[in-house]
């Protein structure tokens, strides 16, 4: 019935606030979440940028450091290799031929001295003594380079023992008037002055610092592994990158023995390639403890607000509940459970305005028992109040559509207000509810009802009462004609039609 439309209608906002409550809530969480997380992501971003800025300093700064000592040793070598091959040299004594050969040649704690070998690779001059022993270096990499190679320039060994230490060999040819191979002039520089440069650097435990020759070849690492030292890394991706392109970074690959690292490198045309790697555990490590706290924070926050709003969504239930509790009492009849006058007076002016608008029919029943008064005094208001609620329960047995109300008119009258009914459906609902009331009292003829019945298209001149009038007076028709009927008020103003 309409009773059941209605209040599904009146309980729908309350409803309509509890759920718009929990969206709102859940869309603001989701936006700060949102929010928070690409300021995460741009502080992430932001780290990454600042270690590798950090790591490219510092390759810059290894770099430099490393370049000068070569460049230096270097010239040294060319200083010797040029003196060699004058003309004047063979001719001078030994004491002399030193002083002009190692003169200006660099010195330092970490630089072994410089040798001088004939093209048989026979050694013939030492800065650091007149009367050098006899060595023959023939056979080393460094010399056959030199030989086979005119062009090789500052040739650097791979890692070796020399002279009783670890230390890379930095060697020129020396070339004669004709352009003949007449030697090889040699110097080397020790780990030990790798180990010094790496040491004077704050470095965390898990970086990487490696110095690679141009063609891959490991040179120092720190930590130091002496399995990596003279290692070949010349295939790995990065590392070719690293010796092909001036400056860069690449990520290398994670294994159970290595953390997954940032590798960074400065200058790759230099004889000497640095390549630092700083595990990204480590980079991410700041960032992740302010991301916890954020996302901590943004997690209470979130269930705080969720909630709160679940909370008051639920308050906002209960209340509506009630509501529609205290509406359903102050327009239900006690005794019936039919909807009252209160109610009916409401539904009727909605009704009204609508078939207004759209120019559709409106039926009304008043329905009256007959004989109810008499009855009552005979039997009592107990027996009395059992006839209302049997004839109510035959009224609302006979009304199905969801937009039709049913209600407790005053007394023993009943109202039934059908919408978009035509006077006959009208009239075979009202006969309908007049037989079934007749049966429930069978042959006991305890009581039966009367119907007055009014329909018409309601116009912008006429009010609803009219129609009740109508109705009221089809009833009175019904009852001066002998009771237990239905009347159909009809005519130019609603004449009365039995």
């Amino acid at each position: 019935m309409g009773f059941g439309r209605r209040k599904d209608t009146a309980s729908r906002p309350w409803r309509l606030s509890a759920k718009l409550l929990i969206v709102s809530s859940v869309i603001t969480v989701l936006g700060f979440s949102a929010i928070c997380t690409s300021v995460m992501l741009d502080m992430r971003h932001s780290e990454e940028e600042l270690a590798r800025q950090t790591l490219e300093n510092l390759a810059s700064g290894i770099d430099a450091d490393i370049g000068r000592n070569v460049e230096l040793y270097d010239l040294s070598l060319r200083s010797v290799a040029a003196n060699m091959v004058a003309p004047e040299i063979s001719q001078l004594s030994k004491p002399l031929r030193q002083l002009v050969l190692f003169d200006h040649a660099a010195t330092a704690k970490h630089f072994g001295a410089i040798q001088v070998f004939d093209a048989k690779g026979k050694l013939i001059a030492d800065a650091s003594t007149l009367d050098p022993l006899q060595e023959d270096r023939s056979g080393e990499e460094y010399f056959q380079a030199h030989r086979d190679q005119p062009d090789a320039g500052l040739f650097i060994s791979r890692p070796m023992l020399h002279r009783g230490a670890y230390a890379i060999v930095l060697s020129r040819r020396i070339t004669g008037e004709d352009g003949s191979f007449a030697g090889v002039v040699a110097g080397s520089i020790r780990f030990s002055y790798f180990h010094d440069l790496f040491g004077r650097l704050r470095l965390d435990p898990d970086d990487v610092i490696t110095v690679l020759r141009r063609d891959g070849t490991v040179i120092m690492r720190t930590p130091f592994d002496i399995d990596m030292i003279g290692k070949y890394l010349g295939n790995m991706p990065g590392v070719k990158r690293a010796l092909s392109e001036p400056s860069g970074w690449y990520t290398g690959l994670k294994t159970p023995q290595h953390a997954q690292r940032l590798y960074v490198w400065r200058d790759g045309t230099r004889p000497l390639v640095v390549i630092i790697g700083k595990p990204w555990d480590n980079i991410y490590r700041l960032w992740r403890i302010e991301a916890t706290r954020i996302g901590a924070i943004m997690g209470a926050l979130a269930i705080f607000v969720l909630g709160v709003s679940l909370f008051l969504a639920r308050e906002i239930s209960r209340r509506a509940e009630a509501e529609e509790k205290l509406e359903e009492l102050a327009t239900t009849d006690a005794l019936t459970g039919l909807r009252n006058r209160r109610k009916f007076d409401a539904a009727i002016e909605t009704e009204w305005r609508r078939a207004t608008r759209q120019k559709r029919p409106l039926a009304l029943l008043m329905i009256d028992a007959d004989h109810f008064k008499t009855f009552n005094d005979t039997y009592g208001h107990q027996a009395g109040d059992e006839v209302l609620i049997g004839i109510a329960i035959c009224i609302s047995d006979s009304v199905h559509r969801a937009g039709d109300c049913v209600a407790r008119y005053g007394g023993e009258e009943f109202a039934v207000l059908l919408p978009d009914s035509s006077p006959e459906q009208a009239y075979a609902v009202a006969e309908t509810i007049r037989l079934k009331v007749e049966q429930w009292c069978g042959e006991t003829a305890i009581t039966t009802v009367s119907i007055g019945l009014a329909s018409m298209i309601p116009d912008t001149s006429t009010e609803w009462p009219t129609m009740v009038r109508a109705a009221d007076e089809a009833l009175y028709a019904a009852k001066a004609t002998g009771r237990n009927r239905t009347v159909l008020a009809s005519g130019p103003k609603l004449s009365l039609v039995a």
